[in-house]
């Protein structure tokens, strides 16, 4: 039997880190057995489903590279398929028509509360006549499609994370609603449960990979598979993303989608990377960096945890740096670019991709996140000020003399280098400047303060730009 798995996020918001990661498990369980990814996007509630949402998700997934083997296919375009075997079921009998008012089941639940019970629909209509069905729409009411859920039925299951695992029947709430109400008796929209039932047998899926909030869906839809006589996949309820409360991640903890994580400067390969290590551990435990199609061939559910994986910030900052560290210089410069435009930094992108390359040179060891090259790139393409520290140093015995010395070897015609930075601060020390003195006056004067990125590179680069001249012409001023 050929592994098929599916992805099926609703577009009610942008994808979550929590969807996103159950899309990485499907993927990597289907590339280890070289089955099929399948995308299909749960639109069926028409009051939150945005096109905009629908395209967030496409976009973060292509973007983490999670390529679809199938799909998407849209639950909107599929509202005859789920009639037919509501349709189905009715006329089994395993399904009625309810004709329960909002103030009714607000009415029922209110004297369960009362009595200390769980609230649950007590299949009051399940066996009407059709007498009183006739008295109801005679009422002008709709009914709502519910499934026949006995109390007495055990429902057990092999889950591939938390291995067996029994629900009671009296514990499900009673006869579940499939169908909303439609005018005239008609079918309705179909309802979560019965959906993706009727989705995953039509598309053959053979393994349902997703968080353990759904677990309690997962009785439900077994009854429902053995009403429409179809085989029951194999079930897989992964951890739950936590905070570091050790609560469900949610929007209350800040950035909870994809998109938002790569505006913050994350790479797709180190977030893809990192959610992996969400809830599965590899089994080399001191191997922790890999892509997407290496950690495939090695996945199983064996290693997969029942406990919730904790969100660890540290653990996502330190992989990307890696990657970052790592990255070819073209392609760093090619993500670098929007953050100093979106900064408002001005350069010809095609004129001056050679510096900006040499600029992406400097920064890349330095970077944790992408926008971090924004901070780093101020004193190369904005006024700098001279803080206090720098101030005092120009203003230490024989700065203004290394200054001076130094201005007259970038008046001499020639490439400037780092070659020939070297040489002209060893010039200034044969003047009997100490060279600690020398390059502490450079740094205040170049970058204004006596901290930063490599000296020799920064001052070339400051150069190339025509800033370093009028800056060491500045800071003599001050050193005098």
């Amino acid at each position: 039997m050929s592994v098929r798995v599916r992805l099926a996020p609703s577009p009610t918001g942008n994808l979550h880190i929590g969807t996103a990661r159950t899309g990485v498990f499907n993927w990597l369980f289907a590339r280890h057995h070289g089955g099929q990814f399948i995308l299909r996007i749960e639109d069926t509630d028409e009051e939150r489903s945005r096109p905009e949402f629908t395209q967030n998700i496409l976009d973060g997934l292509t973007w983490l590279g999670l390529s679809w083997d199938e799909g998407p296919v849209f639950q909107s375009q599929r509202i005859d398929l789920y009639k037919k075997f509501t349709q189905q079921l009715l006329d089994q009998g395993l399904a009625y028509r309810c004709y329960c008012t909002a103030a009714e089941l607000e009415e029922m639940r209110d004297i369960q509360k009362a009595q200390g019970k769980a609230p649950r629909y007590d299949n009051r209509h399940r066996h009407l006549t059709p007498e009183q069905q006739a008295a109801f729409e005679a009422e002008g009411r709709h009914p709502v499609i519910r499934f026949q859920i006995e109390d007495d039925r055990e429902i057990s299951w092999h889950d591939l994370v938390r291995d067996r695992v029994t629900w009671r029947g009296a514990d499900l709430g009673g006869d579940m609603v499939i169908a909303r109400a439609a005018i005239g008796g008609t079918i309705g929209q179909p309802l979560y449960n019965f959906a993706v039932v009727v989705d995953d047998i039509d598309m053959q899926i053979t393994h349902i990979i997703r968080g353990e909030d759904h677990i309690g869906n997962t009785p439900k839809q077994i009854l429902l598979y053995e009403a429409l006589q179809a085989t029951i996949p194999t079930f897989a309820h992964t951890p739950l993303i936590l905070n570091e409360e050790g609560k469900k991640l949610s929007k209350r903890d800040g950035v909870t989608s994809l998109s938002e994580f790569q505006q913050m400067g994350y790479t797709p390969e180190a977030l893809a990377n990192y959610m992996t290590l969400l809830g599965w551990s590899p089994p080399d435990s001191t191997h922790e960096r890999f892509t997407l199609t290496e950690a495939a061939q090695e996945f199983s559910f064996d290693r997969v945890n029942k406990a919730g994986a904790k969100f660890d910030w540290d653990k996502l900052n330190w992989l990307n740096s890696q990657y970052l560290h790592e990255m070819p210089i073209p392609h760093l410069t090619d993500l670098l670019i929007p953050y100093w435009q979106a900064a408002g930094y001005e350069f010809d992108p095609i004129a001056s991709r050679p510096w900006l390359e040499q600029l992406a040179t400097l920064f890349g060891p330095s970077l944790v996140r992408l926008p971090d090259a924004v901070e780093m790139g101020q004193l190369f393409f904005r006024d700098i000020e001279i803080d206090g520290e720098a101030k005092a140093q120009l203003q230490q015995s024989g700065s203004a003399i290394a200054l001076q010395k130094i201005l007259e070897i970038l008046s001499q015609p020639g490439d400037f280098t780092e070659a020939t930075a070297q040489t002209a601060v060893q010039d200034v020390t044969k003047l009997g400047v100490k060279k600690g003195l020398v390059m502490r006056s450079l740094r205040a004067a170049l970058t204004g303060s006596l901290q930063g990125p490599d000296l020799m590179q920064s001052w070339v680069l400051l150069h190339q730009r025509g800033l370093a001249q009028p800056r060491l012409e500045e800071a003599l001023l001050l050193a005098q």
